[in-house]
């Protein structure tokens, strides 16, 4: 099994950016895909986006779109969340998170099975 740890996380004022880092170790299979999730305080978890490892293809929630850029380092086994625009609506803790490609949809989180312990993001007025 791979190995996930989240970094980059902390306090920025709205409108403002930061970026998410993802580092793996561990196993790790070439046929998966790579997403974010997130929760904020009182919600469920939700998807906040993607990217398909064997093509590199990517695919985001509404709410982010236009701001939230997921790209990879495969050398460096990293995987980012670029993130622009941030509101106060994006407050939440952030969680990587890797999986085999299956027929399970990517939208829901039962679809990957590995996941780093999170980093918190928070957006002030």
């Amino acid at each position: 099994q791979v190995q996930l740890v989240e970094s980059g996380g902390g306090l920025v004022q709205a409108g403002g950016s930061l970026r998410l880092s993802c580092t793996a170790s561990g196993r790790s299979l070439r046929q998966s895909k790579l997403g974010w999730f997130r929760r904020a305080p009182g919600k469920e978890r939700e998807f906040v986006a993607v990217l398909w490892r064997p093509t590199g293809a990517t695919r985001y929630a509404d709410s982010v779109k236009g701001r939230f850029a997921i790209s990879r380092d495969d050398a460096k086994r990293t995987v980012y969340l670029q993130m622009d625009r941030l509101t106060p609506e994006d407050t939440a803790v952030y969680y990587c998170a890797s999986g085999l490609i299956s027929t399970m949809s990517v939208l829901t989180a039962r679809a990957y099975s590995d996941w780093g312990q999170g980093t918190q993001v928070t957006v002030s007025s």
